[in-house]
Parts: C-alpha cells; structure tokens; sequence
C-alpha cells in the first residue's frame, strides 16, 4: 500500500520527516542510494554536473537545448522551482508527471529503512531514478547547496562544471571565495574534464583540481567567445564556432555560460555529438523563467530571481544598458540569512521608489520589521511598507508608475513565484 496518493501530501511529508532543511553530508543519501540502485554506476547515464554561485540555472538551460536540439533524450535536475515542484525533474524539457515523482518517493521510501532524508535529498534520488527508468541518454544535474557534501555529489561524473563563486551561504559554505570556492571543487573527479567559467577563480578551487588530478578548462585561458554585435565566436581546444546567434537569455554573463555549455558538448562529443547547427538552435530557443524576464506593457515588469550583491551587480548592468533613464519601481523580498545591505546598496543610486513585499508563509524570509531597520540603515527613503505580500506591493507600485516606467521584481526565487502566481504567468 502507498504511503501517499498525491504529490503535495508526499512534499509536505517530506518537509517535516528530516529534522534540518538542509543538511549537507552524503552519507545517509549514499545509503539510501546504494540500497535503491545497486548496480547504478554501470548503468549510469552519461552525466555532467554544474555547481557554482550564480549562473548554474543557465549553464543547465542552455545543455538541455544543446543536446535536445541534436536529438538526444536529455534529462535535467534544477532547483528550487518557480511553481511546480514538477520543474526540478525534466525529460527534453518537459516536467515529469506526479505519478512518476510519486512512483519514485515509494520506492525511495521502501528503500530508506529507518534513514532520514531531507526534501532536497528526496528530490535528488527521485531525479536519478526516474532518468535511469526513462533510459535517457544524458542527465544534467544541478547542484542545490555547495558541491562537496550536495547530494548531487554521489554520482561519479563525466563532466564537472563550476560557474561563477560569490559570498553566499556563508553559514554552510563559508565566509570566503576560497572557503567557497573548495566547496564548489568538491564535484570534480580525477582523470575528468572540469570547466570553470569564472575569470577569476579561487585559487582554492584551482589548487584542489590539481593535487585531485581534474582536467581543468577555464574560459579566458583554454577557451574563448568573442562578440561581433549581433552574432559571436567560441573558441576552444583547435575548434572555432562563429556566427553563433546571441543567447536568448539575456545579459553579457550569458556570453560566459553560453560558452561553458558548449565547451562541455564538444569534451563530450565522442560519447555524443552536437553539431554546430544544434548549438546555434539551442542559443535561440533556450528560455528560463525568472531571469533578466521581461513582460511588456505600458509599464512592463522585469523578473529576476538574483539574490546576492555578484547576481545583482549583474542586473544593475542590464538595467544600465537595456533601460537607460528609466523611473524604476522595486518590488523587494529577500531571505534573511542573505547580505540584504550589500543589494540595497548596489541598487539603490537606480531605483526610484522600493515596495517591500513580505513572504509570511516562509520562515527564512526578512520580516516587514527587520526591512525597516536596514532600509534606515541604507538611507533608504523612498520606501513602501504595509503590505500583506506580492499582489498588494504590486498593486501599489502599478499606481505609483507612469508610462514607461519599469517595474522591477527581485530578490528571491519564492518572490518570483509570487509574481508568476499573481499575474498567471505560464497559464
């Protein structure tokens, strides 16, 4: 007999079985995984690993157009979702139904015996089984916290890839890049091609790829890209690719995770190939919900899920460039563990009036109180408090606008996902 019927009784189970939401260390998932799927390691589908601070979501999209685009059958594993818990396990960019999610947590139930698992680590078994039962050829696996001690971390992989390393996280990963950047090392392995898209990586993370015998590939000394305006070039190991299309996400760091994913398809290109052709197909169609997105209008609304200062210096630059002299209404959120003066600071010389938007139901967002403090704290004056959560700081800041200005949603993942609700985005 099933323990549950429906997906949402089998999340909220989950959400209260593990004492820790998050809880890093691999040894009670590896179990778990080894009594799940003993033979997994000759069976394994072929299989790439992205962690990094910021830029992971994207380097993830563009693989899955890459290899979907050159006909193979490709799953991805991404976190956290926007809508639908579904959205973290995909097969050639489709989500997975509830019956095979739920099919799965039985079976990963079955097998747990008396170990507790944390809902991230159900997530990720999930995931794994459901890309070996659908017999996929390439799974692309998204690391949720860190690197080292993330349960993405028990599959052996064929493919590492770090992108950018910032300050977050500090409680779980450290204070520094380098205490960081270790971390993000964590999912590299020996004799294994590793690619970094940071220009300036911890020298943590470069000394650990070598004392652990990785091949390293970083972009600005092993390959390249180059912009010509309305097209551009990569350049990697004795291969050129030119009059490549811009990324349809949007941003110039696009450029660099663009360019990892495409040098992660031609290390892997004897196991399978991608023609040029499917790379220029998969930088048109790729799309990823949440960043730098825009919905037109009178006063058209810019998403972006950007959470720390290093995603948010990002955005300040978009901003600059995409929306020069432009009025800009911030509806504002951010969890409470994050460096929420550093983003004020950054944005605060281009926004002209913040609307905070609180997320009661989420015990690691900022309350109204302590946003009132540090907007005090940053000189902030143009602020808008007293809402209930997203729809009323939307409603206000639509009043306050005139035509032509930008309203801008950020912060957080779980504020985004207010938003797509309230304003039936995707429906």
């Amino acid at each position: 007999m099933n323990r549950f019927n429906t997906l949402n009784e089998w999340l909220a189970w989950q959400e209260s079985l593990h004492p820790l939401p998050i809880d890093l260390g691999l040894e009670r998932v590896k179990r778990v995984f080894e009594a799940l799927l003993p033979n997994y390691k000759t069976q394994k589908p072929l299989t790439i690993t992205v962690a990094g601070t910021n830029g992971k979501g994207s380097t993830v999209a563009y693989l899955e157009q890459f290899y979907f685009a050159s006909g193979h059958k490709v799953g991805a594993y991404t976190s956290p979702h926007i809508l639908r818990y579904n959205e973290r396990i995909k097969i050639n960019g489709k989500p997975v139904s509830d019956d095979k999610i739920c099919a799965a947590f039985e079976q990963i139930d079955k097998a747990r015996g008396d170990t507790s698992l944390s809902y991230f680590e159900f997530s990720t078994l999930a995931a794994l089984l459901i890309f070996l039962q659908e017999n996929i050829a390439i799974q692309i696996l998204e690391v949720g916290l860190g690197g080292r001690l993330d349960a993405v971390n028990i599959v052996d992989t064929d493919m590492a890839i770090v992108t950018s390393i910032a300050i977050d996280h500090v409680e779980y990963l450290g204070q520094t890049r380098d205490e960081i950047g270790l971390e993000k090392a964590g999912i590299f392995r020996s004799n294994t091609p590793a690619i970094v898209s940071d220009l300036r990586p911890p020298a943590s993370l470069l000394n650990y790829a070598y004392q652990n015998n990785a091949l390293l590939l970083r972009l600005g000394e092993t390959f390249f890209y180059e912009k010509h305006g309305t097209t551009w070039t990569w350049q990697g190991l004795a291969q050129t690719i030119s009059d490549l299309p811009n990324p349809a996400l949007k941003g110039n760091h696009q450029y660099r995770n663009a360019s990892a994913a495409i040098f992660a398809t031609q290390c892997l290109a004897s196991f399978l190939p991608v023609s040029e052709s499917s790379l220029k197909m998969g930088l048109k169609n790729v799309k990823l919900a949440g960043r730098f997105q825009l919905i037109d209008g009178e006063n058209p609304v810019l998403l972006d899920v950007g959470h720390n200062p290093q995603a948010v210096e990002t955005l300040v630059d978009y901003l600059a460039e995409n929306f020069p002299n432009r009025r800009i209404h911030a509806i504002f959120s951010m969890m409470k563990d994050k460096d929420i003066v550093g983003v004020l600071n950054l944005m605060k010389p281009i926004v002209s009036n913040w609307f905070f938007a609180p997320l009661p139901q989420n015990l690691r967002a900022v309350t109204e109180s302590t946003m009132r403090e540090i907007f005090e704290q940053c000189h902030i004056e143009t602020v808008n408090l007293g809402y209930v959560g997203f729809a009323q700081a939307f409603s206000a800041a639509k009043k306050e606008a005139q035509s032509g200005d930008l309203i801008l949603v950020f912060g957080s993942f779980f504020l985004v996902s207010d938003c797509y609700m309230n304003l039936k985005i995707g429906e």
